[in-house]
């Protein structure tokens, strides 16, 4: 055999043996060892909610344990890079989020992951809107209150996040370049944190998902103000878009999503890509996640993968714009 016909073979066997190594790796899934699926924000925001709903679920119908481990930090980059680098066997599980795969792409210069070719897309879980929250003792009853007040009052200029990166982040990013005012970013390791800091008043306002402000929404230590949807949302319909308050050109969504290491067998993630849509039309699943606000999907990985294709640019381009970065 010559030289030009070595090469080729030597690259088939390669990646024979490579696929012969991924198939003999997951004979007995998922009956080897518990799942492991990562949450990169901390416990009780919306990627939380969504992952110990599903885990919950999926340990039933997969008949093996489903840990959620929370793994926050660099707008869920820590997590992502962490599942990045697992072994592709079915094992370990991604709640992704627009920011992890999407927003980040462009936002973080070394970034420690690539959102595409890191990962294997496995389910679309739902899609969200974002909501503006200040504290109910600011003083402010509508978006053009806050705009007067950011406006008036250099030290009121602030603005939380669940983290740098996070739609969260470019939400409010996007909102100090249409009304035309300077505004300093104070981001969190998760949701919470940065809920607790803007209803004592600490942080002026932030953008986040309505699931994860339910709570202090009804117990009236937060002030919905507008959500950032191109229409009312039936949670709350007497809320105004923020086109609607006045601000232009304010539209977004956020997003739920489920990934793989990438090379985790296909049959695998078909399997898991069922067994989440099956768990998204339960009564249960269903009364929990969309009494949160959320639009419930169970995209396939396709549907998914399509998804990042028209995210990634889309919101490389408001990065661009805003002039946002993180470290």
């Amino acid at each position: 055999m010559n030289r030009r016909h070595l090469v080729p073979c030597l690259a088939l066997s390669v990646a024979l043996a490579v696929a012969g190594s991924a198939a003999a790796q997951t004979p007995d899934w998922p009956q080897a060892k518990p799942i492991t699926y990562i949450v990169p924000f901390t416990a009780g925001g919306s990627t939380d909610v969504v992952g110990r709903t599903l885990a919950e679920k999926l340990q039933g119908a997969l008949k093996q344990t489903v840990v959620v481990d929370n793994k926050p930090g660099q707008g869920g980059g820590i997590g992502a890079a962490f599942v990045a680098k697992s072994a592709p066997d079915g094992y370990t599980l991604f709640g992704g989020t627009i920011s992890t795969h999407a927003i980040n792409a462009s936002l973080y210069k070394n970034l420690s992951y690539d959102p595409v070719k890191d990962f294997e897309p496995v389910a679309l879980v739902a899609t969200l809107p974002n909501v503006l929250l200040v504290d109910p003792n600011l003083g402010v009853n509508s978006v053009a209150d806050l705009i007067a007040l950011l406006k008036k009052d250099e030290k009121r200029r602030t603005f939380a996040s669940s983290g740098a990166g996070t739609s969260t982040h470019l939400a409010g990013e996007l909102f100090a370049d249409l009304i035309g005012v300077p505004l300093a970013h104070i981001p969190y390791k998760g949701t919470p944190p940065a809920m607790v800091d803007v209803s004592s008043g600490q942080v002026t306002f932030m953008f986040d998902q309505m699931t994860a402000a339910l709570p202090l929404l009804q117990a009236g230590k937060l002030k919905l103000l507008a959500v950032t949807t191109g229409k009312r949302i039936a949670l709350s319909p007497n809320t105004p878009t923020m086109v609607e308050s006045g601000v232009a050109g304010f539209e977004m969504s956020s997003w739920q999503a489920i990934y793989a290491p990438k090379g985790t067998p296909k049959a695998i993630v078909q399997k898991l890509h069922e067994e989440i849509a099956k768990a998204l039309k339960l009564p249960d699943v269903q009364a929990k996640l969309g009494g949160l606000g959320m639009d419930l999907v169970g995209g396939t990985p396709e549907e998914l993968a399509a998804l990042m294709a028209r995210e990634i640019p889309r919101w490389g381009a408001l990065v661009k714009k805003s002039g946002a970065s993180a470290n």
